[in-house]
Formats: structure tokens, C-alpha cells, sequence
């Protein structure tokens, strides 16, 4: 009895503490669902610990279910029980002995109590079969998604539980498994490992103290800190966001503002410890970190290099609807466009060197400009001019940019409007124009002008 309200207060503080930490981070707790698997094969009859195996780790389980029982008082938890091999006594073998027994629900506790104390073990032990079938155990809705496997035994049905495992948390069904093995020989115990956390239990000292792991991790959110590291290796780079997305099925689990605390340093932010995560932050081009863990019970320091410096394209004269102009960014020899930036807006870039493609009238293009650690790199453009174009008649027409014997087309003029307002670089330019009605090409016309800097040109065609 003193056991067992132990292990009760302590799963209360801690659940305690988790809520009042994240009330105080503003972090709000997700719903977690626990799917036990529980062996009732033949073996789990077998004596274990002055008792038959069964009987014991059932035993152990309503101690873990009488606390989560409180927890679920105030926390968002919900427990469901798969069992195999209770079904049908071998031989023969089945090995589709395997059933949702007690479906997820508010208060589902005291019926897999009673259900599991309504068991006798006798069938195989079919958990490939058993992991897979779990897949339509859990809702389909947002939750932390836990399965606990409970066994004595290795696959007996030909199945390969490692496969099946991997394919749950590729597609996002359910995080890691944990797999608790009831006096497992050592040469199955790595069989069993590759499922995902392997606890042995080779005594009741030992499968109390996986339970007291595993609910620890599934129940706490652990304290994380992300450095990001200036090109003098300082985490002084901040205020942008960062994903965290589950190693295994690219699933997004948290999202965060990198931000700096009252201190001057990174804020701690809170993740799950169950999952490996590929954390992204969205720097521009983004920066990657793979394969990060966490250690539930400390403060875990992730440290990402991500150097930058500001970029401003600066167009000039002050006509505001410059700003409207675009400028296309691109990785110095790359083809792909990595972000679109508005002039005149000032854009943090990692340390490098970028390609620039502005579209103004016609086009402007910078070539490797470079980006250096917390320095401002400005880019002017010359200021537009604006030409207005009244075309008399509706007319077919082309306006093309004049450098030397180099026309360049930059816009085409349509019949079905005669009035036409542009904002172009300083240059030469020519309209080379055919009105609509005529239908012979000897009637194209043409007219050259030049732009200045903030100057208007009228031409009436």
C-alpha cells in the first residue's frame, strides 16, 4: 500500500509542476493517448516473481492506471487496451488472436481494470499483427499518440514487428513505442529493441522503474534552449520562427518565435522528449539541424549556426508605389528564387553571397552581392521615370528597351486599351505600333524617346 501511494503523489507532482511550468510558459499541454498492448500469450502464465507472470504485471499496470486515473482529473489524458493471445489456446496457432479490448475515452480506466482481471493467458503471440491493428485504435484527431507494448515474448507469427513499428511513425500514427519485456532472454531482448524504447524487466524492481521512465516522458514537456550562433559562434541572432518537425514522419510538432529574454538570452521553449525532430529555422534561404533529441530532466542546449546580415534595395526618389517594386533573391550560382522582397523593406539574408533580380522596367540585376555578419548591405536603383502612352486609334503594339543594337521586349500593348501610365528605368525606348484596323504590316509606325530620373514623358500616338 505504501507502494502504491508513492508511486500515486509522485505522478501527481509531477503532473502538478508540468502545468503550473507551462502556464508560466504559455504552453499549452496537448492531449495524450496511452494504447497499452498487453501479452496474454500462453507464456505469460509461467511463474515470475513468487506469482504467475500475468497476474504480476497486471498487478504492476493498476498501479500505473490508479495514478494516471488521478492525473486525468486535470490533465487531457486518455487510455485505451489492446490484448493478444487471450482469445484462442494454442495449438493451433491463431495469430489474428489480437483485440481492442477497452477503446479510448474520457473514462476508460476502471474498465480495463475489469477487463484485464476477466483474462486468461493462452494464445500466441502475434505483435507485428497487433502493432498494425493499433493503427485504427487511435482517433483520428490531433494528439500525442503513445503505445506502451507490454510482453514476455518475441514474434511468433512470422510477422516483423521492427516494420511495422517504423511504418506507424513514418506516417504519424503514433510517436516511438516503448516495449516493456517481462523476463525476456538477453538474445530476444535486441529483437524486441529495434521496435523502439526497450525497457527489460527482468524483475518487479525493474518494471517498476520502466513505468516510472516511461510515464515520466509521456507525461512532461522538457525545457529546451536553441542558440543561434552569429558567424563569431555567440547566440546572438533572433526573432525568427522555428519548426520542429517529427525525424520519422516530417509531421510539423511545434512551432516558436526564436526569441531573447529579459536577460539577453535565448528563451527556453518546451518540446516533447518522445520524438527525434528536424528542426528548421526559417532564415532566409533556412538553416537545418537533423536528428535533434531531447533528455527529459534537464535543460538541453541545441546550438545552430545561422550568420546573418541585411540586405536593403533601395529604389531611388520617393514615389511610393516604388516600393511595390520586387526583388527576386537567389543563391550566388543557383537558379532557384529563394525569397521575394519588397524595395525599400530592409531583409535579414545568411552570411553569403546572393543574386539579385529586380523588376523594375526593364529588368535590374545585381550579381554577387555579398552579405556580411550584421552589416547592412544597401543596393540602389535608379529612380523610375513614368511615361504616359495614349494610342489614338486602338493598335497592336510593343515596347522595347534600346541599349545599342539590343532591343529588349518589355511590354506588350493590347487593343482593348488606348491609355497607358509606366514606371521605366532611365533609358532609350522605342513603341514599334501597327494600328488595329490596318491590315498590312507596312503601316507599323514607330517612336523613340528617352527616360530620366524622376521625369515624365507624354506621347500621343
Amino acid at each position: 500500500m505504501k507502494r502504491l501511494i508513492s508511486l500515486t503523489l509522485m505522478f501527481v507532482m509531477t503532473f502538478a509542476a508540468l502545468a503550473q511550468r507551462n502556464n508560466g510558459a504559455d504552453v499549452d499541454l496537448p492531449k495524450t493517448r496511452i494504447l497499452f498492448i498487453f501479452d496474454a500469450s500462453m507464456s505469460m502464465a509461467d511463474k515470475w516473481e513468487g506469482g504467475q507472470k500475468f497476474v504480476k504485471a497486471r498487478e504492476l499496470m493498476f498501479e500505473l492506471l490508479d495514478s494516471l486515473e488521478n492525473v486525468q482529473k486535470d490533465q487531457p489524458v486518455e487510455v485505451a487496451l489492446r490484448v493478444y493471445g487471450h482469445q484462442s489456446p494454442v495449438p493451433p496457432q491463431d495469430c489474428h488472436d489480437s483485440k481492442l479490448e477497452v477503446n479510448f475515452g474520457e473514462k476508460t480506466i476502471g474498465l480495463i481494470r475489469d477487463k484485464l482481471k476477466s483474462i486468461t493467458p493462452k494464445g500466441t503471440t502475434p505483435i507485428a499483427y497487433s502493432l498494425g491493428r493499433s493503427e485504427d485504435d487511435f482517433p483520428d484527431s490531433d494528439a500525442r499518440n503513445i503505445i506502451i507494448l507490454i510482453t514476455d515474448g518475441v514474434e511468433m507469427c512470422n510477422g516483423d514487428p521492427c516494420e511495422v513499428s517504423a511504418a506507424l511513425q513514418k506516417k504519424g500514427v503514433a510517436l516511438k513505442p516503448y516495449i516493456i519485456g517481462v523476463d525476456i532472454d538477453i538474445k530476444q531482448a535486441d529483437i524486441l529493441a529495434c521496435m523502439g524504447n526497450y525497457f527489460d524487466a527482468a524483475n518487479e524492481k525493474q518494471f517498476r522503474s520502466a513505468i516510472n521512465t516511461i510515464v515520466s516522458e509521456v507525461t512532461n514537456l522538457t525545457a529546451v534552449k536553441v542558440n543561434l550562433l552569429d558567424a563569431y559562434g555567440k547566440p546572438t541572432e533572433t526573432n525568427v520562427a522555428m519548426s520542429f518537425h517529427d525525424e520519422k514522419s516530417g509531421s510539423v510538432r511545434y512551432t516558436y518565435m526564436h526569441t531573447m529574454n529579459a536577460q539577453g538570452q535565448p528563451d527556453t521553449i518546451y518540446l516533447d522528449a518522445l520524438s527525434t525532430y528536424r528542426l528548421k529555422v526559417h532564415t532566409v534561404p533556412p538553416v537545418y539541424k537533423d536528428n535533434v533529441t531531447v533528455v527529459e530532466g534537464k535543460l538541453n542546449i541545441v546550438e545552430v549556426p545561422a550568420p546573418q546580415g541585411t540586405l536593403l534595395v533601395d529604389v531611388a526618389g520617393n514615389d511610393p508605389s516604388d516600393s511595390d517594386i520586387k526583388c527576386l533573391i537567389r543563391e550566388t550560382g543557383m537558379n532557384q528564387t529563394i525569397h521575394t522582397l519588397d524595395a525599400d523593406k530592409k531583409q535579414k539574408l545568411i552570411v553569403g553571397l546572393y543574386d539579385l533580380e529586380i523588376l523594375t522596367m526593364p529588368r535590374t540585376y545585381f550579381s554577387a552581392v555579398k552579405i556580411e555578419q550584421g552589416k547592412l548591405k544597401k543596393v540602389t536603383v535608379e529612380q523610375p521615370g513614368t511615361v504616359i502612352i495614349n494610342f489614338r486609334n486602338p493598335a497592336f503594339g510593343t515596347l522595347l528597351h534600346e541599349k545599342g543594337d539590343i532591343l529588349t521586349d518589355i511590354y506588350e500593348f493590347s487593343p482593348d486599351k488606348s491609355h497607358y501610365k509606366l514606371r521605366l528605368q532611365p533609358g532609350y525606348y522605342r513603341v514599334v505600333y501597327r494600328e488595329q484596323q490596318s491590315r498590312s504590316a507596312k503601316n507599323s509606325a514607330e517612336f523613340k524617346f528617352r527616360v530620366k530620373a524622376g521625369e515624365m514623358v507624354v506621347q500621343n500616338l
